[in-house]
């Protein structure tokens, strides 16, 4: 029975049926949504947690790492730190050893500038004394020669004055003379002139009064026809006596320019006469400057002339000079590249030689001198005497190079002493390899072995060797049955001698 109070379900249409289906549909979609976001929430994490591991584990691993590398590299620079050590100690030791021989080289090129300041201040020395004693000669010659100067002008110069004083005296009668003759002269000559003004004043006086009388009448004459002239004059000449005026004022005027105008003519006149004088003057001194420019100019082509031939034979002397010095700069150049090849020749051998020298060799490269101190003391006084030879004296300028000589002698008497133990070695080598071919000689059997002698090939009780004579019998033999020394040998064999020889 159905319950009460409950209405029964109708039908759902088909409207209603869909929109049931699409509402469960919905809700299927966003379960599965939200079950994929839940799931991908989930990945998410884990892979960030997987990703914090891992780079946990990767830090880890790191620090690790670094650890072990750390280790790695430390072993790696104190093995690096102790080679460096050593190469410092023996680049230590060569720049110590190297510093001490420069040390030596110093102290031989002090010695050897010592020397040859020494050397060159005695020899200024001497310049001095010679240039002292040149300079004394000269200074006497001088003196010598200004004494006889001296002496001659002192002759000439009172000569010249006697002469003077004689000339002097001369002139003075002359003057005294020719005065006394135109005081003379001039009292004659006044006499006459007297005499002759008295003659000619009475004369004058006498044709100047005839004269007066005979101008008066002509005067009075002349007086009344020029009266009677001026009065026609003036009448007939008013007008012009107005232009005359006028011209008279302007011939005042032209006459004082006239006049300026002269004296500005004198004036001009007077410099043309003295510029005249002057040219005169300076042609008379450029005359006798170019006559003393053409004796210049004469002398000067004569000179030039001279300079001219010594100018060709200095050119060729200077060619010639050229030439040879080209040539022998030539062979010193030759010279020289054979002297600097066989010097970085010597430097290279120097280098390697460095490389095969001893701490003994390095830190004492000069051995000490193996002269008693008797010997030393006279080699050190024949040094002190002087040198008279020639090929000493040359010696005497190479002392510098005597550390040198001595590290030469040395390494050429390790030489020698090299080359005669090679030989001795070359003696016991060919001397062990006589013996070894003899033991194997004695040990192979051959026809070359059987056709020479062998101690050790035995055939009937008989050796292939030479038999002694009795002389070299031994004293100790055994004797036969007739009373006869019976010879007997010492056989060794070449086994034997070769172990204990080697």
């Amino acid at each position: 029975m159905p319950k009460k109070g409950k209405k029964p379900k109708l039908p759902l249409t088909d409207e209603e049926q869909l929109i049931l289906f699409q509402q469960k549909l919905l809700a299927d979609e966003e379960a599965a949504k939200k079950k994929e976001r839940l799931l991908t929430q989930f990945l998410k994490d884990k892979l960030a947690k997987e990703e914090h591991n891992s780079s946990l584990n990767l830090n880890k691993i790191n620090t690790q790492w670094r650890t072990v590398l750390r280790e790695v590299k430390t072993r790696e620079l104190h093995k690096d730190i102790e080679i460096l050590s050593q190469i410092f100690e023996r680049v230590v030791d060569c720049k110590d050893s190297v510093i001490k021989s420069l040390a030596r080289d110093l102290t031989e090129a002090e010695e050897q500038y010592a020397h040859a300041l020494r050397g060159h201040l005695h020899n200024v020395d001497q310049l001095l004394t010679l240039q002292r004693r040149r300079l004394s000669l000269l200074e006497e010659n001088y003196n010598m020669e200004l004494e006889v100067l001296t002496k001659e002008f002192e002759t000439e110069r009172k000569a010249i004055l006697d002469h003077h004083d004689k000339e002097i005296h001369y002139l003075h009668d002359v003057f005294m003379a020719m005065e006394q003759n135109y005081v003379d002269s001039e009292y004659e000559s006044k006499l006459e002139f007297q005499s002759m003004w008295d003659d000619l004043k009475n004369k004058n006086l006498e044709e100047k009064h005839f004269l007066r009388l005979q101008l008066e009448n002509v005067v009075e004459d002349l007086w009344r026809r020029f009266q009677d002239a001026l009065k026609n004059y003036t009448d007939a000449t008013e007008d012009r006596k107005i232009a005359f005026e006028t011209l008279k004022v302007k011939d005042e005027k032209s006459s004082k320019e006239i006049e300026v105008q002269m004296k500005k003519i004198q004036r001009l006149q007077e410099a043309i006469s003295a510029l005249k004088g002057k040219i005169v003057a300076h042609s008379r001194e450029g005359e006798w400057q170019n006559q003393c420019i053409r004796n210049d100019k004469e002398l000067v082509h004569v000179q030039l002339r001279k300079l001219k031939i010594q100018r060709t034979q200095a050119r060729t002397e200077s060619q010639e000079n050229l030439v040879k010095l080209t040539l022998e700069s030539n062979a010193t150049l030759k010279a020289l590249k054979k002297v600097v090849e066989k010097g970085e020749k010597i430097l290279k051998l120097a280098e390697i030689c460095r490389k095969f020298e001893t701490e003994e060799e390095k830190v004492l490269p000069f051995y000490s001198s193996a002269l008693t101190p008797e010997e030393q003391e006279e080699v050190e006084i024949q040094s002190q005497e002087e040198i008279t030879e020639d090929l000493a004296k040359i010696m005497m300028d190479y002392l510098g190079m005597e550390n040198f000589w001595k590290r030469y002698n040395k390494v050429k008497l390790e030489v020698l002493s090299l080359q005669h133990r090679r030989l001795q070695l070359l003696d016991i080598s060919s001397k062990l390899r006589e013996m070894l071919k003899q033991y194997l000689d004695g040990i192979s059997v051959s026809d070359e072995v059987l056709s020479r002698l062998n101690p050790l090939f035995i055939v009937n009780h008989k050796s292939n060797l030479p038999q002694l004579p009795p002389s070299a019998a031994q004293p100790g033999g055994d004797r036969g049955p007739g009373g006869d020394r019976r010879l007997t040998y010492n056989v060794i064999e070449a086994a034997h001698i070769a172990s204990h020889i080697l």
